[in-house]
């Protein structure tokens, strides 16, 4: 059987002239989780149109396309397409699952929720001749998931192939989250055994790793038995984690003897009222400061995240947000005009009061107002997020929050990840159109690598600091 698997390119990322680096940072893990139930027989094309373009000339008997918000129109028109051809097709993810009578004339099958359980039993009613028109998750389990078919996919495309998740879920619910409704209809939060999380992390060459879990730290038993295991295998890695789970007990010091060097944290807001309303409770009377201290102490770089257009947000929230980032030396940051993406609550809410502006949902992809704002114009929070961009980074607010820190090593570090990350777009561009991205991986291996100090006549010096890389072990 012939299986084409498709990751529809997100509406702000697609272009045939700019491809901005952080929509060809990782792979498309679900559909390469998919293809692990298929036959070994089956021949499958997997193409993720963020890195590479769609090949629609051919003639497969199955068609497989993820469907997020901001793809939602463009997976619809390749699904029609495919189906005009005669191939069955699903649709599956986010977006298919907020809005499944949406997505359901596009398609012969649709998939609610996580695939692990309804894909096998999709396969099997298809062999029978016999599949369902909707097929939902209630069963949530990673026990005995095969290995991803990693051999599917095209790493020289991708600056982060070794990107890994070992979880599904949250075990929080904010109100703007879009995956509260994809785990709607079972457990909202579980994880892999440990020991099947170990395998896949040691199928992985190279020493980087990239946890795309949502909350790597959210269930401490397993985390806490995740990092024991990883101690010894000299990786270093990325992943997320919340305010309270950095500042809750010593996981996080196990995360960084484990060789976590970089942290996405969800800060969001520093509005107590804005946290009440986003049902962040993780975050409510959790001191910031404390918790990027404690990272900075373990030589853990932070990727901010942060929100505008929550009720309680004034003209100054821009600029309140951007100094705290560069004065307690936030890495890089992240910024998002809030959204309310179907299916949540916040969705719900903003709709009961009359407050959604539009559902095009091509304009749901966190840079434009969507819906009817409070305290702000839609115009001052669309101009205040791209300020705010612009100004964190400056080169003068990357050299000054470089020099927040206190040892010379993380300076130069702060500075060369936040400066490659956001000051060389034109080269990222380069290396992407040259199809050259993942030769840049040694490169981010040496700056997220641990830095080692010794004590010497009083002194604090770094091992071998006669060059750059000798910096970082």
């Amino acid at each position: 059987m012939k299986v084409k698997m498709i990751l529809p390119a997100l509406t702000e990322a697609e272009s045939p002239f700019w491809r901005p680096i952080k929509y060809s940072l990782f792979p498309p893990l679900g559909l390469a989780t998919l293809a692990a139930y298929l036959s070994p027989d089956d021949e499958i094309d997997l193409q993720d149109q963020h890195v590479e373009q769609l090949n629609l000339n051919d003639t497969p008997h199955l068609v497989i396309i993820q469907v997020y918000i901001t793809n939602a129109y463009r997976a619809y028109k390749i699904a029609d397409h495919y189906r005009a051809k005669g191939a069955y097709v699903i649709l599956g993810g986010l977006h298919v699952t907020s809005l499944p009578l949406e997505a359901a004339p596009h398609a012969d099958s649709i998939f609610i929720g996580p695939g692990e359980d309804i894909f096998p039993m999709f396969l099997t009613d298809f062999k029978k001749g016999c599949p369902q028109k909707v097929y939902r998750s209630t069963i949530r389990t990673l026990e005995k998931v095969p290995p991803i078919r990693r051999d599917l996919i095209k790493r020289h495309l991708y600056l982060v192939p070794n990107s890994i998740v070992v979880t599904r879920g949250c075990p929080h619910h904010c109100s703007f989250c879009y995956k509260d409704a994809f785990f709607e209809g079972g457990r909202t939060f579980y994880t892999q055994e440990t020991d099947d999380a170990l395998a896949e992390i040691d199928r992985l060459p190279g020493r980087h790793l990239y946890f795309l879990d949502d909350h790597l730290l959210g269930n401490a038993r397993f985390a806490t038995s995740l990092f024991d295991g990883m101690k010894g295998m000299n990786r270093v890695f990325q992943g997320a984690a919340t305010v309270d789970s950095i500042l809750r007990g010593n996981l996080i010091e196990k995360a960084a003897e484990a060789g976590l060097r970089s942290l996405f944290v969800g800060f969001e807001t520093f509005s107590p009222q804005n946290l009440k309303q986003s049902n962040k409770k993780q975050n409510l009377e959790k001191d910031y400061v404390e918790a990027v201290n404690r990272l900075h102490s373990l030589g853990i770089m932070i990727n901010g995240s942060f929100v505008f257009g929550l009720d309680d947000d004034d003209k100054d929230v821009f600029k309140r947000t951007v100094d705290w980032g560069v004065k307690h030396a936030i890495t890089t940051s992240t910024y998002h005009v809030l959204t309310p993406y179907p299916g949540t609550g916040l969705f719900n809410d903003m709709e009961r009061q009359g407050r959604i502006l539009t559902k095009n949902w091509d304009l749901y992809d966190t840079r434009k107002v969507v819906y009817q704002t409070v305290g702000l114009s839609a115009q001052e929070l669309e101009d205040g997020y791209w300020w705010a961009y612009k100004e964190f980074y400056k080169w003068s607010n990357i050299f000054k929050g470089s020099m927040q820190h206190h040892a010379h090593a993380h300076k130069l570090k702060h500075f060369f990840y936040a400066g490659g990350w956001k000051k060389f777009e034109s080269v990222w561009n380069f290396l992407i159109k040259t199809k050259n991205l993942n030769n840049t991986l040694p490169a981010l291996e040496t700056v997220l690598s641990k830095i080692t100090f010794k004590k010497d006549q009083g002194m604090t010096a770094i091992n071998e600091a006669a060059t750059m890389p000798a910096l970082f072990e």
